[in-house]
């Protein structure tokens, strides 16, 4: 893996002289105030301008202003209306379009296809300020607005339809969202370093066309070098879902920055190359990326508007990025990568600060230190020469690799040093904690529990039979048990009363009537009544959504079948096995228990698992 520039070296654009911008503009008359006839980039995106580092348009515009461009945002743009993506003017060197932080169809629509009643990222909560599939018809407008002006796309939305794929959606295989937008790049994952170099280079006039070499892009034109994988053809994963597995599968073995080869897959008469994976940021560089002059506010644009997204996330702190535990229905791991990227604690700590003197109502309540998992910070793998030609999916199934840490002492002193900042009553820790690695450092959860949890801490188990778990790539029950006594002994040992809130999920491929049976069952044993429960979504390129599509099992070569619930009804009724005390569900559950042969588990009584009987005002769903 060959060393990068480093991210803040390049000397800078000669726009740098207009100065830091309050808040990157949204207008004419902002651009006007800033002194600027033109912007240098502009960002179009399907999220509200929120100036803070969890938004990726705030992140990505701040990033390019300290290179020394200028950068505008075209926010939730009317996407009927081209005139819309000409409010800012021309830009001197891109478009930059992201559908936001969410996939737009993941943000629109439900796991059961129907379109969601809110949106937490627009004023208000607002449905419907964004399109179905955004990249592509923000990427159709910026082409009809300028037709001249190169595109860049980038964000979860681009990262994850970067070559064929199958989308649930449509129910059908589509091609990469580079060839359907008809885009110039794409920059997948954490795209800072590719998105800084090209910046500069086509402000040096290099051709677009002309820039195939990116580390994290997807780009037009076959590669030239020996060493390229050449995945099935667009036409053949359309009309083999085995091969589009397999696709799924050559790209998740080619995703590690420090062996990862050249892609290739062809589109009908053209072809695009995927390079390898951009090399993680060092901390230096993401402390700065963290550090740069986010108001931390909404753009004033929004008035007095109520932003849920932001609400929640403008008390917390991101101190890492990636995810190494490659659960398989999860898409962190193919947008951001295995490999941990962390914040120094002192950067992190000075961001606490910040907020404690900047958030207007701040309350002394830090919401969250965390990221893609709460307790990865500062884990890696240990055995450098391993490291250089890994290509497994998980670094902890189906055990925790012996070539990784699990030292949680820097997270232990972050915690520690955190809650002591003065103004500081209390930090919880809101990211999902991975209790396989927790258990093995009783400190660390004996440090969690005592003062970080208010309560509840959520959980995910995922499933508890052993089928569904291997296909999810999830630890064993008994990996949970142990993560519940430990937390219960160190509940009691501090005189409080918590509890887990474990979550599962429904309906995912490699489960049977039977698994979820058992899941109910156990449910029951352990007295959980679960309120929200969720059934699989199967979003683009994951592993996961391979084995929906293919009935295949892309974790190997081998062609394993796959069971997968499929249909209206099957999902239906693997959601009522997780709510089996709600009397709705009673009627499909009888009929499914019926059918399995599982009389036994209907009658009146505690050890039944649904009674015989039907609430009168019920009864109609007999």
């Amino acid at each position: 893996m060959s060393t990068p520039q480093q991210l803040f070296s390049y000397r800078k654009y000669w726009a740098e002289r207009f100065g830091v911008a309050p808040v990157l503009p949204m207008s004419r008359a902002e651009m006007d105030d800033l002194g600027w006839d033109s912007c240098d980039v502009i960002l179009v995106t399907g999220d509200a301008y929120v100036d803070h580092p969890s938004f990726g348009m705030a992140l990505i515009g701040r990033l390019l202003e300290a290179q020394g461009f200028r950068v505008g945002i075209i926010s939730q743009p009317d996407w009927k209306d081209v005139n819309a993506f000409r409010a800012l003017g021309q830009p001197n060197l891109f478009f930059g379009v992201t559908s936001g932080n969410m996939d737009s169809m993941v943000n629109r629509y439900t796991a059961d296809c129907r379109i969601r009643s809110d949106d937490a990222y627009t004023p208000d909560a607002e449905p419907n300020k964004r399109p179905d599939r955004a990249v592509l018809v923000y990427s159709q407008r910026c082409r009809e607005a300028f037709s001249e002006v190169p595109i860049v796309l980038g964000g979860i939305e681009a990262s994850l339809r970067r070559i064929a794929h199958y989308d649930y959606w449509s129910d059908k295989v589509r091609r990469s969202v580079l060839v359907d937008a008809k885009a110039d790049i794409l920059l997948y994952g954490n795209a800072e370093r590719a998105l800084v170099e090209l910046a500069h280079r086509l402000a040096r006039r290099e051709n677009i066309s002309e820039i195939h070499d990116l580390r994290g892009s997807v780009v037009f034109g076959a590669s030239e070098l020996a060493n390229v994988i050449k995945l099935p053809s667009y036409e053949e994963v359309q009309s083999n879902p085995q091969l589009c597995a397999e696709a799924t599968r050559q790209l998740y073995l080619e995703s590690n920055p420090n062996n990862a080869r050249i892609l290739t897959q062809q589109h009908g008469e053209r072809v695009i190359t995927i390079n390898p994976p951009p090399i993680p940021l060092t901390t230096p560089e993401l402390d700065h990326v963290y550090e740069l002059p986010y108001s931390r506010k909404p753009h004033p644009i929004y008035k007095d508007a109520k932003l849920p997204a932001y609400e929640m996330i403008k008390c917390s702190v991101t101190i890492m990025r990636g995810c190494f535990g490659g659960c398989s229905f999860c898409s962190i791991t193919g947008h951001e990568g295995r490999i941990i990227q962390n914040r120094s604690q002192e950067s992190v700590l000075n961001e606490i600060k910040e907020i404690r003197d900047r958030t207007p109502g701040f309350t002394g309540i830090i919401s969250d230190l965390g990221g893609p998992s709460a307790n990865m910070y500062h884990l890696e793998c240990q055995n450098g020469k391993a490291q250089q030609s890994c290509r497994k999916f998980s670094c902890i199934y189906p055990n925790i690799c012996t070539n990784m840490s699990c030292n949680h002492a820097p997270l232990i002193a972050l915690y520690r040093k955190a809650r002591a900042i003065d103004g500081i009553k209390k930090v919880f820790i809101a990211s999902g904690v991975r209790y396989d690695l927790a258990i093995k450092s009783p400190e660390y959860v004996k440090e969690l529990v005592t003062h970080h949890v208010g309560g509840y801490l959520k959980i995910a188990p995922e499933h508890v039979a052993a089928q569904p778990l291997a296909h999810m790539l999830k630890p064993g029950i008994k990996i949970y048990d142990r993560f519940q006594e430990l937390f219960q002994r160190y509940s009691n040992a501090c005189g409080k009363e918590q509890y887990i809130i474990p979550y599962f999920i429904a309906a995912h491929p490699g489960t049977t009537d039977e698994d979820m049976l058992e899941l109910a069952l156990w449910l029951k044993k352990n007295k959980f009544r679960l309120d929200k429960v969720q059934n699989f979504i199967p979003t683009p390129m994951t592993l996961a959504t391979a084995m929906y599509h293919s009935g295949v099992s892309p974790l190997n070569n081998k062609g394993e079948k796959v069971v997968v619930p499929k249909g209206g009804r099957v999902r239906r009724l693997h959601k009522a096995f997780l709510r089996y005390h709600d009397p709705h569900n009673w009627p499909i559950l009888r009929q499914a228990l019926q059918r399995m042969g599982r009389e036994d588990l209907i009658g009146n009584g505690k050890r039944y698992l649904v009674p015989s009987w039907q609430p009168k005002d019920l009864q109609k769903n007999r």
